[in-house]
């Protein structure tokens, strides 16, 4: 862990995990003791991201400082892809699946408009989780399918997060290439995008805690953590920012909150 070892502390939670589960109620307090662990961790990077936005102000004043306003043009192309992306997953992806299941698209957008306000309103799906179900509820399906399916899809199929953190790195990638001259191969790319698809489960809970997993990543696979820095910029939410009113929240809009 102190070495950013990311797939070997995944392979040891799981493992420690079925452990935990397999002596019944003699590991509840383990899981209490974790559970604890992991609020305390999540409000102490809750600290740190109030004072991110100084932070983040002064790394783009120092890269715009060397390298002129130019620089802004890629991080903007960052920020259209960051659109794009779950855009195209949610009209291609998800519009097929509901043409195939023939769901009653302007109900069910209808039906789904209040809980995307609040995962928008929040940067956080999990706060929009109540009204989802209830809203699920309403729009017809079963009760006991709601409270199964929703939930687990919460901690398991995080296709936004995982598409943000997928072109985040691959632009930190050919960042770097650009500098050390060492190129990140298809391979690499591949193994890095399933490395983050397990490392992304339960982050719809914590506001930006992408950003936590993309570090840990990137340091994973030798890649500058530095990058970080100037992505940040476009993760933060502008109400963060009183000194600035120059960046916006393209990340905030992620799909696993649609």
């Amino acid at each position: 862990m102190a070495h950013g070892e990311v797939l070997q502390i995944v392979a040891f939670s799981v493992i420690f995990g079925m452990a935990v589960a397999a002596i019944g109620k003699r590991g509840e307090p383990v899981l209490v003791l974790c559970d604890s662990i992991a609020q305390v961790m999540f409000k102490f990077t809750g600290y740190v991201m109030k004072v991110a936005p100084f932070g983040v102000a002064v790394a783009i004043a120092a890269t715009v400082g060397h390298k002129g306003l130019g620089v802004l043009v890629n991080l903007g192309l960052l920020i259209a892809s960051l659109y794009i992306a779950p855009a195209i997953f949610v009209v291609v992806v998800l519009g097929f699946i509901g043409m195939l299941i023939r769901i009653p698209m302007k109900q069910f957008i209808k039906a789904v408009r209040e809980p995307f306000a609040i995962a928008f309103a929040t940067t956080s799906g999990e706060a929009a989780l109540p009204k989802a179900l209830e809203v699920m509820e309403r729009f017809g399906v079963p009760k006991r399918t709601v409270g199964f399916v929703i939930p687990t899809g919460y901690s398991f199929n995080l296709d936004g997060s995982t598409l943000y953190l997928g072109v985040a790195s691959v632009f930190v990638a050919q960042a770097a290439e650009t500098t050390t001259g060492v190129h990140f191969g298809f391979g690499q790319q591949l193994l890095l995008m399933l490395t983050l698809m397990v490392t992304s489960k339960g982050v719809a809970a914590v506001p930006r805690a992408a950003l936590v997993v993309l570090l840990a990543a990137l340091y994973s696979f030798g890649l500058p953590a530095e990058g970080v820095a100037v992505i940040f910029a476009s993760d933060v939410r502008r109400e963060n920012l009183p000194m600035s009113d120059c960046w916006k929240a393209p990340s905030d809009i992620k799909a696993e909150n649609v």
